[in-house]
């Protein structure tokens, strides 16, 4: 399976042109999965502990509006996350976008920060918690949004449900890359899955600058197969699936509970 990460900006004014540039190598990749990073339509809104409901309205807006553009990048599929009002509430969404169905809503983003820069439990609603995996083009995926990565009881759990690629979209700084990788590797071993993750990059106003750093993960080992940077900031590979079913079946993932 070809599959992409990517870093992009998180200024409005700049993604229009990211975006072509992601199109045209998404489709000279023929890449087959692409993931984006978290909430990637909208400025991040949880650097302000203040809560302004008009300022979610409009990120609700503009992911609908890049939602309907998904068909763009060629890909046959494309996961990420995005801005949803339901019921009055709101949530942070992990979806799964394919051309034959659309977007679905797969899973609802459940372990908030609440700090500086990361107001996310005062900007929405916590999930339920349900961790279900999704199959996707014969491919099953399960959802590890950010903060959602390092609680690996899920990815323990991820294992048992035989999950091939663990998507983990990020909003994180620079000065923690390091940090982030290495829970990365360990998300990769525990779960038996293909890790990866794509994450914003460019100034990031008072949190500074994003990490950027997306990243390819292979399940047996947790070896890091590939990295975006500034200068390559989308990053395509083949990876076999067949490994993830297989590293099912050795070490640590047999151990019984």
């Amino acid at each position: 399976m070809r599959v992409t990460v990517c870093e992009l900006t998180n200024d409005q004014a700049q993604l229009q042109v990211q975006w072509e540039a992601l199109a045209e190598h998404v489709h000279a990749q023929r890449s087959e999965l692409v993931l984006l990073p978290e909430l990637p339509f909208y400025r991040w809104l949880a650097t302000s502990r203040t809560v302004v409901p008009e300022e979610w309205a409009r990120s609700v807006a503009a992911h609908d509006h890049w939602m309907a553009r998904l068909a763009e990048l060629g890909a046959a599929t494309v996961v990420g996350t995005r801005a949803v009002l339901e019921d009055g509430e709101r949530f942070n969404l992990g979806f799964v976008w394919d051309a034959g169905d659309g977007a679905t809503g797969v899973h609802k983003k459940h372990y908030l920060p609440e700090e500086d820069g990361f107001w996310e439990a005062s900007w929405y609603a916590r999930g339920s918690g349900d961790f279900t995996p999704y199959t996707v083009q014969g491919t099953t995926i399960g959802f590890a949004i950010c903060t959602e990565m390092w609680f690996l009881q899920h990815a323990r759990e991820y294992a048992k449900q035989g999950v091939q690629l663990l998507a983990c979209p990020r909003a994180t700084p620079a000065g923690t890359v390091e940090k982030w990788v290495v829970g990365g590797r360990v998300a990769a071993v525990v779960s038996g899955a293909y890790c990866l993750s794509s994450n914003f990059s460019g100034q990031a106003g008072a949190l500074g600058t994003w990490a950027g750093t997306g990243w390819i993960i292979e399940p047996e080992e947790g070896n890091v197969l590939g990295t975006t940077s500034p200068q390559a900031p989308f990053l395509t590979m083949d990876i076999d699936l067949a490994v993830a079913d297989a590293s099912k079946r050795t070490y640590p993932r047999y151990v019984s509970d």
